[in-house]
């Protein structure tokens, strides 16, 4: 038991590090998106269980950061829903971060298997 706690924290402080990263190229898939749209999205690329205890934070600093954009919409069913974009730093980000990942992806693929 003790074993698979480490495991889960291990995967969640992995996962802590580049959700941005994650929500910003699920982001760059769309023209734009909502909070449940993009835990769908992140859910179906293997990012499961993303509450909304998450996301919508994240938006919001990725949005006081420049990296995204929001509006709120009002459908023809159901409430306002606020749908957020990429802006062009947003991308910009994105590649850098893709960069940086390759990287230490690399470099940690190297120290596992030597």
């Amino acid at each position: 038991m003790g074993r698979r706690n480490v495991r889960e924290d291990r995967q969640s402080q992995w996962l802590k590090g580049v959700l941005d990263l994650a929500v910003l190229a699920a982001l760059s898939r769309e023209t734009s998106a909502y909070g449940y749209t993009l835990m769908a999205s992140l859910a179906d690329l293997g990012f499961d269980g993303i509450k909304g205890g998450t996301i919508y934070p994240l938006l919001g600093r990725l949005e006081d950061d420049g990296l995204v954009k929001s509006e709120w919409v009002t459908g023809e069913a159901g409430p306002p829903r606020k749908y957020f974009w990429l802006t062009a730093a947003g991308r910009a980000e994105l590649d850098a971060g893709r960069d940086g990942w390759h990287t230490f992806s690399t470099s940690m693929t190297k120290a596992l298997e030597g």
